[in-house]
């Protein structure tokens, strides 16, 4: 039988968040690996439900929250011990990873500005040129050239909200089948796009639909194996952060570079679309009076946990109150120490609370609040139920449900995004019972929502994510809109592995 090693190290890291990054949100070693993501909506998990006929070596799952730099000492920790784990499992026929695609590890004259490109050529030094290695990316991934000429093929996620999680690790196993078995030997080319994709990337909308649709066509066309969008992640400060295209052929490099080519200029001749102005939180409660539809929905995306900011800022929830809202919630504030004082209360009791905007002024400015405490729990763990990671558990941490009025808030402690409604439903509030529902998101929690929304706005309140003032000094090409000379043209030209 044959034997594949699976594994993990993954962050999604914007270099603009004060917020540290740990590995606090999964630490799986060996068989941990297998009980933590079997039967899960993950990409391990895709790779574990489709490797039955293989025998698998779990090696480490190590992933933290959105957040900033990783240091040098996690990093290199986790790297190392799966080196260790990977040298272990010698001899091996191939080796399956997930890497998120937009990892930054250290800080200054220690940072590493491509830590997915590190990580697989430490693979590489283990394993050899020959096993194959097949790589899951997040959508949202600044892809390197490194990453392209060391992994076999890489598989890029086709939806966000992100649901084809398990499904793209599934399409790894069936690429590493096909090497394996029938004789394929990818060729991939890799396009980087001079462009920094604006927050129109809702799959299942226009235009977005439009790109994916033109994505498989290409992957229908004889000789594909797979292609990929990858929209690049722009809170990260880096040489290779920017939007790129893949195509995977089977011993075709010229016919993978050429369709590679077309995608890319399909993309880059509508560059206009995909961006869109975001109204405030009060605009947007404007616009929803007037289409009568609910229950409305407000995304905070500039204060979206899931890309690295802080989660407790106070725009939406101040807008809420001042509205005198009815039936209204927000979904999640990070503070911990509010949560705190409700738990010293207990359930029932009346508090007078300072609300968020402490992890910096850039935040806005602390909501006081004199609440009722509806709900507590000490851990927040719950089981999603998906689309997004169903059947895995989840921990919010220290976590309160307080009302004043009518504007229910959760408090919690880990700084994560509402993917669904399940942890909410375990603190005693079920958002499809509001008629006002603001989320700290940008996307993923539409998987969830969406079919029981009325109406849905993207907003924008005061973050330390204000997309159009931030700080970028060592991007490594011209990128529209940042520049407005910036021209379709690949000066290394389309880079074969």
């Amino acid at each position: 039988m044959m034997r594949i090693a699976v594994g993990s190290i993954c962050h999604e890291t914007s270099t603009f968040t004060p917020v540290p990054a740990t590995w606090d949100r999964f630490y799986a070693r060996g068989d941990e690996v297998l009980s933590t993501f079997t039967g899960t909506n993950t990409p391990v998990g895709g790779f574990i439900e489709a490797s039955q006929d293989f025998e698998l070596v779990p090696l480490l799952c190590a992933e933290a929250h959105p957040a900033g730099p990783l240091s040098r000492e996690d990093f290199d920790a986790a790297l190392d011990e799966l080196i260790q784990r990977l040298r272990d499992a010698l001899p091996l026929d191939g080796v399956l990873l997930y890497l998120h695609g937009s990892m930054v590890a250290g800080l200054g004259t220690q940072q590493i500005d491509d830590p997915e490109g590190h990580i697989l050529e430490a693979v590489r030094q283990v394993i050899g040129p020959k096993v194959p290695l097949l790589v899951t990316l997040d959508i949202h991934s600044n892809v390197s050239p490194q990453m392209v000429r060391l992994a076999d093929a890489l598989v890029v996620r086709e939806t966000y909200p992100e649901v084809d999680m398990a499904e793209r690790g599934r399409e790894c196993v069936d690429i590493l089948r096909r090497m394996l078995y029938d004789g394929l030997k990818p060729t991939m080319a890799f396009y980087p796009l001079p462009l920094i994709w604006g927050m129109n990337q809702v799959t299942a909308h226009v235009p977005m639909r439009d790109a994916i649709d033109y994505l498989h066509d290409i992957e229908s066309r004889p000789g594909v194996v797979t292609a990929s969008i990858s929209v690049g992640y722009f809170l990260a400060d880096v040489p290779d952060m920017g939007s790129s295209i893949i195509v995977v052929t089977d011993q075709n490099l010229e016919q993978a570079q050429n369709y590679a080519e077309e995608l890319a200029a399909w993309v880059w001749n509508r560059r206009e679309d995909w961006y869109f102005e975001l109204p405030s939180a009060r605009e947007a409660l404007a616009l929803a009076e007037q289409a009568g539809q609910y229950p409305v929905i407000l995304a905070d995306m500039r204060d979206n946990p899931g890309g690295g900011s802080p989660g407790d800022s106070t725009g939406i929830l101040r807008t809420f109150l001042e509205a005198d809202l009815q039936d209204a919630c927000v979904l999640y504030i990070v503070d911990p120490e509010a949560a705190r004082i409700c738990h010293d209360a207990g359930v029932g009791a009346q508090v007078s609370l300072l609300v968020g905007a402490k992890a910096s002024p850039l935040q806005g400015e602390p909501v006081a609040m004199d609440a009722e405490v509806i709900a507590l729990s000490e851990a927040g763990e719950f089981d999603y139920d998906g689309p997004m990671f169903a059947g895995l558990h989840g921990r919010m941490g220290l976590s309160a449900h307080i009302r004043q009025g009518g504007v229910h808030v959760l408090l919690v402690s880990v700084r994560e995004q509402p993917f669904d409604t399940a942890f909410a439903r375990s603190m005693l509030l079920d958002p499809q019972q509001m008629q006002y529902i603001a989320v700290k998101s940008t996307a993923h929690f539409r998987a969830a929502f969406e079919p029981w929304a009325g109406v849905i706005y993207v907003v924008a309140e005061p973050s330390v994510h204000d997309f159009g003032n931030l700080p970028f000094h060592r991007l490594g090409r011209k990128l529209y809109p940042f520049d407005s000379t910036a021209e379709f043209n690949n000066p290394t030209g389309v880079l074969p592995a």
